[in-house]
Protein backbone atom coordinates (compact mmCIF):
# COMPACT_ATOMS: atom_id res chain seq x y z
CA UNK A 1 0.00 0.00 0.00
CA UNK A 2 3.38 2.36 1.26
CA UNK A 3 4.76 1.61 -1.76
CA UNK A 4 1.08 2.22 -4.28
CA UNK A 5 1.23 5.70 -2.39
CA UNK A 6 4.64 6.66 -3.25
CA UNK A 7 4.37 5.50 -7.12
CA UNK A 8 1.15 7.80 -7.36
CA UNK A 9 2.74 10.50 -5.79
CA UNK A 10 5.76 10.04 -7.99
CA UNK A 11 3.96 9.92 -11.37
CA UNK A 12 1.90 12.89 -9.69
CA UNK A 13 5.21 15.31 -9.79
CA UNK A 14 6.47 14.61 -12.57
CA UNK A 15 3.66 15.71 -14.26
CA UNK A 16 3.82 19.23 -12.39
CA UNK A 17 5.14 21.89 -14.75
CA UNK A 18 8.57 23.74 -12.89
CA UNK A 19 7.07 26.26 -11.19
CA UNK A 20 9.63 28.70 -12.34
CA UNK A 21 8.41 28.02 -15.81
CA UNK A 22 5.17 29.59 -14.73
CA UNK A 23 6.80 32.48 -13.05
CA UNK A 24 8.81 33.81 -16.14
CA UNK A 25 5.88 33.72 -18.30
CA UNK A 26 3.57 36.42 -17.79
CA UNK A 27 0.79 37.39 -19.80
CA UNK A 28 0.79 40.90 -18.44
CA UNK A 29 2.52 44.29 -21.29
CA UNK A 30 6.06 45.14 -20.89
CA UNK A 31 4.38 48.87 -19.44
CA UNK A 32 3.02 46.80 -16.51
CA UNK A 33 6.37 45.29 -16.02
CA UNK A 34 8.23 48.15 -16.18
CA UNK A 35 5.53 50.01 -13.91
CA UNK A 36 6.45 47.25 -11.30
CA UNK A 37 9.80 46.91 -11.83
CA UNK A 38 9.84 50.82 -10.71
CA UNK A 39 7.51 50.15 -7.83
CA UNK A 40 9.33 47.34 -6.08
CA UNK A 41 13.21 49.44 -6.70
CA UNK A 42 11.11 52.59 -5.18
CA UNK A 43 9.59 50.27 -1.92
CA UNK A 44 13.65 48.55 -1.82
CA UNK A 45 14.85 52.21 -1.40
CA UNK A 46 12.33 53.18 0.91
CA UNK A 47 13.06 50.13 3.31
CA UNK A 48 16.57 50.60 3.08
CA UNK A 49 15.86 54.42 4.15
CA UNK A 50 14.11 53.10 6.98
CA UNK A 51 16.63 50.88 8.61
CA UNK A 52 19.40 53.13 7.69
CA UNK A 53 17.30 55.94 10.01
CA UNK A 54 16.63 53.34 12.48
CA UNK A 55 20.05 52.41 12.59
CA UNK A 56 21.04 56.61 13.16
CA UNK A 57 18.48 56.42 15.99
CA UNK A 58 19.86 53.66 17.91
CA UNK A 59 23.42 54.62 17.58
CA UNK A 60 22.33 58.08 18.74
CA UNK A 61 20.71 56.56 21.68
CA UNK A 62 23.82 54.47 22.35
CA UNK A 63 26.43 56.84 21.85
CA UNK A 64 25.91 59.26 25.25
CA UNK A 65 27.16 56.09 27.11
CA UNK A 66 30.47 56.15 25.66
CA UNK A 67 33.10 58.42 27.00
CA UNK A 68 33.20 61.06 29.99
CA UNK A 69 29.40 59.88 30.94
CA UNK A 70 30.27 55.81 30.44
CA UNK A 71 33.17 56.97 32.88
CA UNK A 72 30.87 58.60 35.48
CA UNK A 73 28.69 55.68 34.86
CA UNK A 74 31.77 53.79 36.13
CA UNK A 75 32.73 55.53 39.23
CA UNK A 76 28.64 55.11 40.07
CA UNK A 77 29.33 51.85 39.89
CA UNK A 78 31.71 51.70 42.44
CA UNK A 79 29.35 52.99 44.99
CA UNK A 80 26.65 50.39 44.66
CA UNK A 81 26.88 47.78 47.79
CA UNK A 82 27.20 44.82 45.38
CA UNK A 83 31.00 43.50 44.60
CA UNK A 84 29.73 42.51 41.32
CA UNK A 85 28.55 46.16 40.42
CA UNK A 86 31.91 47.38 41.72
CA UNK A 87 33.67 45.14 40.35
CA UNK A 88 32.51 45.32 36.95
CA UNK A 89 33.32 49.46 37.29
CA UNK A 90 37.00 49.04 38.23
CA UNK A 91 36.95 47.21 34.98
CA UNK A 92 35.25 49.21 32.39
CA UNK A 93 37.72 52.61 34.73
CA UNK A 94 40.93 50.06 33.82
CA UNK A 95 40.00 49.49 30.15
CA UNK A 96 39.25 53.20 30.00
CA UNK A 97 42.45 54.13 31.34
CA UNK A 98 44.66 53.70 28.66
CA UNK A 99 46.63 57.07 28.28
CA UNK A 100 47.50 59.66 30.73
CA UNK A 101 44.67 61.91 29.41
CA UNK A 102 41.90 59.41 30.18
CA UNK A 103 43.85 58.55 33.29
CA UNK A 104 43.43 62.12 34.57
CA UNK A 105 40.12 62.11 33.62
CA UNK A 106 38.96 59.49 35.57
CA UNK A 107 40.96 60.89 38.44
CA UNK A 108 38.79 64.69 38.12
CA UNK A 109 35.95 62.79 38.07
CA UNK A 110 36.55 61.14 41.48
CA UNK A 111 37.39 57.21 40.36
CA UNK A 112 40.54 57.20 42.20
CA UNK A 113 39.36 58.37 45.67
CA UNK A 114 36.39 55.62 44.80
CA UNK A 115 38.66 52.78 43.82
CA UNK A 116 40.28 53.24 47.33
CA UNK A 117 37.22 53.33 48.77
CA UNK A 118 36.08 49.90 47.20
CA UNK A 119 40.03 48.56 48.00
CA UNK A 120 39.22 49.30 51.50
CA UNK A 121 35.69 48.37 51.93
CA UNK A 122 36.25 44.99 49.73
CA UNK A 123 35.54 41.82 51.59
CA UNK A 124 36.14 39.44 48.71
CA UNK A 125 39.57 39.06 47.02
CA UNK A 126 37.84 39.23 43.55
CA UNK A 127 37.12 42.95 44.35
CA UNK A 128 40.22 43.40 45.63
CA UNK A 129 41.77 42.30 42.61
CA UNK A 130 39.40 44.23 40.31
CA UNK A 131 40.45 47.53 42.33
CA UNK A 132 43.97 46.96 42.42
CA UNK A 133 44.01 46.27 39.13
CA UNK A 134 41.70 49.70 38.25
CA UNK A 135 44.25 51.24 40.68
CA UNK A 136 47.38 50.36 38.84
CA UNK A 137 46.14 51.59 35.35
CA UNK A 138 45.79 54.76 36.71
CA UNK A 139 49.40 54.63 38.90
CA UNK A 140 50.72 54.60 35.27
CA UNK A 141 50.16 58.46 34.94
CA UNK A 142 52.09 60.43 37.52
CA UNK A 143 49.48 62.88 37.96
CA UNK A 144 47.47 60.40 38.62
CA UNK A 145 49.78 58.65 41.55
CA UNK A 146 50.06 61.97 43.10
CA UNK A 147 45.92 62.21 43.33
CA UNK A 148 45.96 58.18 44.32
CA UNK A 149 48.26 59.43 47.48
CA UNK A 150 46.30 62.18 48.28
CA UNK A 151 43.46 59.59 48.28
CA UNK A 152 45.01 57.53 50.93
CA UNK A 153 45.51 54.60 48.97
CA UNK A 154 49.05 53.92 50.06
CA UNK A 155 47.86 52.97 53.46
CA UNK A 156 45.19 51.43 51.83
CA UNK A 157 47.27 49.14 49.73
CA UNK A 158 49.59 48.60 52.88
CA UNK A 159 46.83 47.54 54.70
CA UNK A 160 45.28 44.68 51.70
CA UNK A 161 45.83 41.51 53.08
CA UNK A 162 47.96 39.01 50.56
CA UNK A 163 46.12 35.93 49.79
CA UNK A 164 47.12 32.31 49.65
CA UNK A 165 44.41 31.96 46.32
CA UNK A 166 45.29 35.31 44.61
CA UNK A 167 49.02 35.80 43.29
CA UNK A 168 47.27 38.74 41.75
CA UNK A 169 46.73 40.72 45.08
CA UNK A 170 50.63 40.28 45.80
CA UNK A 171 52.40 41.40 42.16
CA UNK A 172 49.88 44.44 42.01
CA UNK A 173 50.15 45.70 45.64
CA UNK A 174 53.89 45.18 45.18
CA UNK A 175 54.09 47.20 41.52
CA UNK A 176 51.74 49.75 43.54
CA UNK A 177 53.88 50.75 45.75
CA UNK A 178 57.31 50.38 44.34
CA UNK A 179 55.23 52.68 41.66
CA UNK A 180 54.80 55.19 44.98
CA UNK A 181 58.12 54.81 46.06
CA UNK A 182 59.70 55.57 42.90
CA UNK A 183 57.69 58.81 42.78
CA UNK A 184 58.55 59.74 46.56
CA UNK A 185 54.85 59.08 47.43
CA UNK A 186 55.99 56.00 50.12
CA UNK A 187 55.54 58.09 53.76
Amino acid sequence: MIRNLAAQFYTYLSRIKSPSRNFLVSNKPKDELTIEEDAERKIGWLLKFFFAGTAVFVGSQFFPYMGDNLVQQSISLLQVKDPFFKRTGASRLTSFAVNDEKRMKVVELGGAQELVSMLEAAADEKTQVAALKALAALSQSDEAVGALHHAGAVSVIKATPDSLEEAEIKNYKSSLLKRFQELRYDS
